[in-house]
């Protein structure tokens, strides 16, 4: 059993599978920043300087906080900011995603595209192939 596992932990495809993770958890922390700290205040500014990561709603009476850190202290909150800043974040990883697919799409076809180079053939083996041919010709004579 110790033996099936570890065949099977190191199969190529296990092994890829954890690199993709490791990456794509890297990935997804550059795009969270990219997004938290550059498009998020972009279009803060571009609709009045507001900061989508203090929108909120509190779900009890307790809650009279102004930011999201201090009324999560207060009681239950609805951080509807950051369901926006996460599906902006959802959206820019996808459309990343999107791309890199496609310009991968495109290089394959490029790859299936070129036609195979054909082989220049030996000189000896294109003389061996014309006396098999003289030979079968005189057999068939025969």
């Amino acid at each position: 059993m110790i033996q099936e596992f570890k065949e099977f932990a190191m199969k190529g495809n296990v092994v890829d599978l954890a690199v993709g993770v490791i990456i794509g958890a890297a990935f997804g922390k550059i795009v969270e920043s990219l997004v938290s700290d550059v498009f998020m205040p972009i279009v803060g500014a571009i609709i009045g300087g507001l900061d989508f990561s203090n929108y909120f709603i509190g779900l009890s009476s307790n809650v009279t906080a102004t930011s999201l850190v201090e009324a999560k202290k207060q009681g239950a909150v609805l951080a509807y900011g950051n369901f926006i800043t996460i599906g902006l974040n959802f959206l820019i990883v996808a459309f990343i995603l999107f791309l890199v697919i496609k310009a991968v799409n495109r290089l394959k076809k490029k790859e299936e595209a070129k036609p195979e180079a054909v082989a220049e053939v030996p000189a000896d083996v294109k003389l061996l192939g014309e006396i098999r041919d003289l030979l079968a010709g005189a057999q068939a004579r025969i």
